[in-house]
């Protein structure tokens, strides 16, 4: 899969980065934890410069996030609500995770996508309850890019130093690509076997 991402990013630059990144915010098939490693990589090789592979990366996921967002929000919570209640087993929610959320995010909306936007696996689909919520636009435009921006300037800035020190990408994204994937397989399956239903449906 990492072969993939770096011909990809070898033969589009930029655009390839974006591209992934958009890839991975809407249908994850690969994580930006080997997406941006790889373009920071490509950095430091000269191919692209650091500044421009952040921002690419964080435009594309930010296409992603509104995207979604806006999906989201058409969709709203009553629409929503069947869809949990018919498919909450394999998405490891129940109604009573959304009222939760519900709440949070009254009160801590925006430190919620920022700090969201840094977590594996939370920053692809914080953008649902913000957009189910209806979250002010601007409000999660302003804090979603601060907080991709972040994520994204970490992984690029960690490929960019690796690729200083060693000559052959895959000696670093082979391995690495692959325990990404195998803990985010077991999250889910652990998460699938420990999940019980809180709230019966009404």
């Amino acid at each position: 899969m990492s072969d993939w991402v770096i011909r990809l990013i070898d033969q589009t630059g930029y655009l390839g980065v974006g591209f992934l990144m958009f890839l991975e915010t809407v249908f994850p098939p690969i994580p930006s934890e080997v997406i941006m490693p790889v373009a920071g990589i490509a950095a430091a090789r000269g191919s692209m410069t650091l500044l421009g592979v952040i921002a690419s990366g964080t435009a594309g996921a930010m296409f992603g996030n509104i995207f979604w967002y806006l999906v989201a929000r058409v969709i709203g919570m009553q629409r929503f609500r069947p869809f949990i209640e018919k498919h909450g087993r394999w998405l490891t929610l129940d109604w009573y995770d959304v009222e939760k959320a519900e709440r949070l995010f009254g009160r801590f909306g925006s430190l919620l996508v920022l700090f969201g936007r840094m977590m594996p696996t939370i920053r692809s689909i914080v953008s649902v309850p913000a957009g189910l919520l209806r979250m002010r636009l601007k409000s999660f435009l302003i804090w979603s890019t601060i907080g991709t921006a972040g994520w994204s300037s970490g992984l690029a800035i960690a490929g960019y130093a690796l690729g200083r020190r060693f000559s052959k990408i895959e000696d670093i994204l082979g391995p690495l690509s692959s325990a990404i994937i195998a803990a985010i397989v077991l999250s889910y399956v652990w998460r699938q076997i420990t999940w019980r239903k809180r709230h019966p449906e009404s």
